[in-house]
């Protein structure tokens, strides 16, 4: 008796071609490669901010006593400690969204495999954005409750420093791995820390940014990471303002442009 095999049906992609409403799937696939593989390394960048905190904010500490903010005074572990609680956000959600990323697109064929079937790359780009954003989550949240452990969380709007590094991670991450589709060699990957290092050093991370000149200051609040700092530093010391709110557009414009952004690359590379 012979007969055929009626082929295995498709998801229907709700976007036409750039959505089909999977994106768990990819997520559930990073997932199982990270504890599969590399959860070594990746817990290894939970200490890199504690390092830190500890001996600067401690130890440099004991020498500076303390700063301003808001108009009151901190100690100086008080004030790097949130602005660092954003750095390992961002570098959480960064190395997944650049390095993971460009071997997955370079070498292991990963994004290839994935829109030959049903997904689309909207689906690809959220869930791998997904997954660089738990990585930042999971570093700034350890270090939250190193923060707390150390009474470094003044005011009860610490809470709300949760769902603010969630939206710092989420933000690096989609337009990480837009640019990152944009690289060809390991090499050029040289250039992410190039860029993340002056905004590590610079962002009003261990001294106020009033310490620069005016158009410096322009230039640095022009920057991402300043933004995350001083969202986190105002919630976890009390200090609010309109800004605030200011600083929760930024990265919401953030992440919307780099979704947009890596969807198009994805799209125009795998699907053109």
């Amino acid at each position: 008796m012979t007969g055929t095999i009626a082929p295995a049906p498709q998801r229907t992609r709700l976007l036409g071609s750039i959505y089909a409403g999977n994106a768990a799937s990819v997520l559930d696939r990073g997932l199982r490669a990270t504890r599969s593989s590399n959860w070594v390394v990746m817990l290894s960048g939970v200490f890199e901010p504690i390092f830190y905190l500890l001996s600067l904010g401690i130890g440099l500490g004991q020498f500076v006593g303390t700063v301003d903010v808001g108009g009151g005074q901190v100690s100086y572990a008080a004030y790097i400690a949130p602005a660092l609680l954003a750095v390992s956000a961002m570098n959480g959600a960064v190395y997944d969204s650049t390095w993971n990323v460009f071997f997955k697109m370079k070498y292991g064929r990963v994004y290839e495999g994935m829109l030959a079937t049903s997904l689309g790359p909207l689906d690809v780009a959220i869930g791998e954005i997904l997954l660089a954003l738990l990585r930042g989550a999971l570093y700034a949240i350890a270090f939250m409750l190193v923060m707390q452990a150390l009474g470094l969380n003044l005011s009860w709007t610490a809470l709300l420093a949760l769902p603010a590094i969630a939206l710092i991670a989420f933000g690096f991450a989609s337009l990480g791995m837009g640019i990152t589709s944009y690289l060809k060699t390991f090499q050029q990957m040289d250039w992410v820390n190039f860029v993340l290092l002056p905004m590590f050093l610079f962002s009003a991370t261990f001294y106020p940014v009033t310490v620069y000149p005016v158009w410096l200051q322009w230039v640095v609040e022009a920057l991402p990471l300043w933004h995350g700092v001083e969202l986190v530093r105002g919630l976890t010391t009390g200090v609010l303002s309109w800004a605030t709110l200011g600083h929760v557009a930024y990265y919401l414009v953030m992440v919307a442009i780099g979704l947009v952004f890596t969807t198009r690359r994805l799209r125009a590379l795998f699907l053109s």
